[in-house]
Formats: C-alpha cells, structure tokens, sequence
C-alpha cells in the first residue's frame, strides 16, 4: 500500500480540525479509539461477522435455487491415469457418470489416451462441484476406491495429494520410510485415520488422503516428518494428547505447550581418543586400593596442537609419482626388471609375514616359568626333620 503524501496528510488534518470545532465530542472519541490502537490497526473497521462464537471453518450446505441462472462459460479439467486402473474404471465409470449427473456434471473416459474428463453444463447449479469432480477423478487415478472417492462430493470433505516421491533420492530408504507410515500390519495408518479423522492411501510416489482441513493439515505433517526421518508415532503420541486435552473445557483457552512433549533428535557423540591404560574399573588393582591406582595414573590430557607459524607463502609442490621414479632410476627400467623388482618386493613381504606368523605359533611352546616344587610328604627330608624335634623335644 502506498504511503500518503503531504497533500493527503494536510487534507486528513484540516478534517480533524473541523470535526473538532463542530463535534467535540466525536472528536474526543475518535482520539480515545486511535490511542487504545497500535498504528497498524490505527485504520480497521469491525467487520460484520467478526462477532464471539462465529466458526469460520463452518461450510454451509448449498441450495439449488440459489444460483440464479446458468454458469456463463463452461470449465474443464482432466487427469491421467496409469494402464493398470483401466479395468477398474471400466467396471465402475458408469456409477461416477450418475453420481456427477446429479449436480449437473458431465463425466468422459477416454481409454485410447489414458485420461478422464469433467465438464460443466447448463445444469450445474453449484459453481464450487466442478472443483469436487476434478479431485474426485484424481483419487479414482490414485487407486482410491469408488465407494471412498465420491464422498468427496460432500459438503465439508476435503482430499489432499501429498507427493513424497522427490523428497529422498535413495530408493531403497524411500521404501524404508514409506513403509514406516503404515506400520507393522497397518497398525500406524490406523491410528493415523482414527486420531486425524482421514482417510489416507499410500500409493506409490503419492500419498492421498481425505477429510477435513484441520485433519488434512496433519496428516500432511506426519507424511512428510516422515520422509524426513521422524517417526510417526511421535506425532501419534502427540495427538493423542492433544484429544484428551479438549476434552477439559477449562484448557479450551489456554496454550498446551507445556503439556506436549518434546522430542530431540538424538546425535551420537563423536568417539575421542582411547581412555590411557588402566583407568576406570579395569584399572582397580585385584587388593582394592583404588585411590594409589587412581593417584599413579592420572586421567591423560588432550595434547593441544601448536600452531604453525602464518606464512603467506603455499606449501612447496609435493613431487609427483614419475618425479620419484625418475629418482630412483625405476623410470628407465624395462618392464621386465620392474617386473622382477616387484616380485621381489612381493616375496620379501611375504618372508616377513610368514617369520611373524611362525614366531606367534611357537609362543605356545614356551614352558612358563614355574616356582620351585615342594617336597612331597613322607619324603626322607621329611623323616629326618621329625627325629630332629622328637630329640629337642626330650
């Protein structure tokens, strides 16, 4: 909106300053509603139904005489659908031609190229139906059922088609998550249909649901949260309080934040260096002293890296793999001798392996060293040391 200019200022001015010579008492009321206002509601007139307990969510229901006559143009909309749904909207197109024939729309099936069709008559008494034909063949074309797609028709009944095909790129984690929304034997997608008052069908890159706007906005969030890695059942758990508290009239007026929980994502903490030897638990001697143990082996410090002197200089090029070999004179080799210096390479790697693979198996070979053995009973050591304190004894 445009800002006024001088003239309009002065104009508006002039006007207060002879509403205040000729009504003062006006003049005073309007001063007393423009300082109760901020000054972007400095300009706001009450509007006729913006009156206490006014739901402007309600969708009154639409009489047939209240349009005077026919529509003016005629208006069109068409969808395609895929090869596998051609017999099914073949057995049923004839129940969604009279269920469109009561509102005055005309409903085509075109099987060559794969689309349907709604248009409006002479007889179409409500403008908003060509809108509610239109998502209708767009369930039909998303697998919904008959049945379930023309309560769409109805006052009050609302779908949404949620597209998740281009929110991840991995296919294999796409079908991960897609399958985390209807749960182990359906069980999530129920729970979701019965806290959010929706029908919802998975289908392929699409997920198509029906119901009403409060109810649609949620099952848009647990969708895509969904797809995005947040579970659904911590949107379930919400809900379900969120229904338990509406019930208390009390609440109706409040904010429920501090009922809600509140879900973090968890991250892992980034693994340090290993713990020195000999600390925590493992680290207590057999006796029990775990203080000397602790006072002999301090935690181990973070080694700070000193910093590099500034040098506004790049680092020297570092020499490339033919500049080592020109080096070493292994670029003037013929293939033959490369060949053998590596099989020597090779064989002497080998060696080494197989002498510390050898010596490893002959560790358990290695008698441990024993303590001396005492001498058994009723030795001849033992016989004499008896006659030795009998004789003391006497």
């Amino acid at each position: 909106m445009a800002r006024k200019n001088a003239a309009q200022k002065a104009a508006q001015k002039e006007k207060l300053d002879q509403l205040k010579d000729q009504d003062p008492d006006e003049f005073a009321r309007l001063e007393a509603e423009r300082a109760g206002k901020s000054k972007k509601q400095m300009h706001r007139k009450d509007k006729p139904w913006d009156v206490e307990g006014t739901d402007h969510w309600k969708v009154d229901p639409w009489a047939e005489g209240e349009m005077r006559g026919p529509l003016l143009e005629e208006s069109s909309f068409a969808t395609l659908f895929a090869k596998y749904r051609e017999t099914y909207l073949r057995e049923i197109w004839g129940h969604v031609t009279a269920a469109l024939e009561k509102h005055g729309i005309v409903a085509t099936l075109d099987l060559v190229e794969g689309s349907m069709t709604v248009k409006t008559t002479r007889k179409t008494h409500d403008p908003y139906i060509i809108l509610k034909a239109r998502d209708m063949i767009k369930l039909l074309a998303r697998s919904v059922p008959f049945p379930q797609a023309v309560r769409i028709l109805e006052d009050g009944m609302d779908c949404d088609i949620i597209k998740i095909g281009n929110i991840i790129r991995n296919t294999e984690r796409f079908v991960k998550r897609r399958q985390r929304i209807l749960g182990p034997g359906g069980s999530t997608l129920k729970a979701i249909e019965l806290l959010t008052q929706c029908y919802v069908l998975v289908q392929g890159n699409t997920v198509a649901a029906m119901g009403g706007h409060k109810g649609l906005k949620e099952v848009r969030k647990i969708v895509i949260d969904c797809m995005k890695n947040i579970h659904p059942i911590y949107h379930i758990k919400e809900l379900m309080i969120k229904r338990e508290l509406a019930k208390d009239p009390k609440l109706a007026s409040e904010n429920w934040d501090r009922f809600l929980p509140k879900f973090r994502r968890r991250r892992e903490k980034k693994r340090g260096p290993p713990a020195a030897e000999g600390s925590g638990v493992n680290g207590i001697p057999v006796n029990g002293d775990a203080s000397t143990s602790a006072e002999a082996q301090p935690p181990a410090k973070k080694q700070k890296k000193e910093k590099k002197p500034y040098t506004p200089f790049p680092p020297a090029q570092q020499p490339s793999k033919i500049d080592l070999q020109l080096e070493s004179g292994e670029y003037f080799l013929k293939p033959r001798e490369k060949q053998q210096r590596e099989e020597e390479k090779r064989k002497a790697k080998q060696a080494e392996a197989t002498a510390a693979r050898q010596e490893e198996r002959a560790k358990a070979f290695v008698a441990p060293d024993e303590a001396p053995a005492r001498a058994a009973v009723g030795a001849v050591g033992d016989a004499k040391e008896k006659k030795k304190k009998r004789k003391r004894e006497e």
